[in-house]
């Protein structure tokens, strides 16, 4: 269980993560995170996310979120990080030590089985809620970690903008519908983001403010990204038994994706960040 000072409780264990946790997708994370650092930080920054302040930063991965939050909290702050991976915890601790920040820890344990006595001004995540069976039942077990008046945070996916201004491409458009469909059927909730005004309420929230954006690039570095996710994805396309044969052969698969771009003379778009954040009451 999902527990804190206020005995609030969620469900059982997250299934398994479905992009791994290989070496490769350890830098695509950190690639990813680069990219959107921007975006997460202005969401924090708006939410009330400062200085002197402790964070609990959930799904932390390989630390990226947890090293922004502890940017803005600097040192008189503290960010506590929560990652139920043992390899993504060593890869975020490498990196906090790399970077000289003595203000972020990490914990391991499974979102859903956290036994915590702190009392947080802030819960955030990114690309978290997506992946959990019970996000609902997460988010009411967190506003039990945070102080009354506390901040909750997060930053999520809608991946409905990112098929339908895709279409116009047939080769992006084809992978940006197998990213879709393998995540989907993997379990996670792709439009999730739009629903955290529903969750964030049925939470015993206040409504979320909320903010959709969308990253738009022609640059190689930039188109790499579906490229990139796909390949972490391959191994959950073979266990769902989907089709990958409109992508052709997988080896030439990032040129062609990125000479489809560029013959174009378009952007192609990033799925849809949809921040929300609201305060304890």
């Amino acid at each position: 269980m999902l527990v804190s000072d206020a005995n609030m409780t969620a469900s059982g264990p997250t299934p398994q993560y479905a992009l791994g946790s290989t070496d490769a997708e350890h830098e695509r994370l950190i690639r990813q995170a680069a990219r959107l650092a921007p975006l997460t930080e202005r969401l924090f920054r708006e939410a009330g996310i400062g200085p002197g302040q402790r964070v609990l930063d959930i799904g932390s991965g390989v630390g990226d979120v947890a090293m922004l939050a502890a940017s803005l909290v600097g040192p008189s702050g503290e960010v506590v990080g929560i990652e139920r991976d043992p390899r993504s915890i060593a890869r975020a601790r490498s990196r906090v030590a790399e970077a000289g920040l003595h203000n972020v820890s990490f914990t391991q344990s499974d979102v859903n089985q956290i036994s915590i006595a702190k009392t947080f001004d802030a819960a955030v995540g990114r690309f978290i809620l997506q992946f959990l069976p019970d996000p609902l039942a997460v988010l009411r077990a967190l506003s039990g970690l945070v102080r009354p008046g506390g901040i909750l945070a997060f930053h999520e996916v809608s991946y409905a903008p990112f098929l339908i201004l895709s279409a116009h491409l047939p080769l992006w458009s084809a992978a940006a519908a197998l990213i879709q469909q393998t995540i989907q059927r993997s379990g996670a909730h792709t439009e999730i983001g739009l629903a955290q005004y529903r969750f964030f309420q049925e939470a015993g929230l206040p409504a979320p403010t909320m903010r959709m954006e969308m990253l738009l690039g022609d640059d190689p570095e930039f188109t790499r990204w579906s490229y990139d996710l796909l390949c972490s994805l391959r191994p959950q396309i073979q266990q769902l038994n989907l089709s990958s044969e409109p992508l052709g052969d997988f080896d030439t698969l990032l040129e062609r994706l990125q000479g489809e771009v560029a013959a174009s003379k378009t952007v192609v778009p990033f799925v849809a960040l949809v921040g929300a954040w609201s305060h304890r009451p």
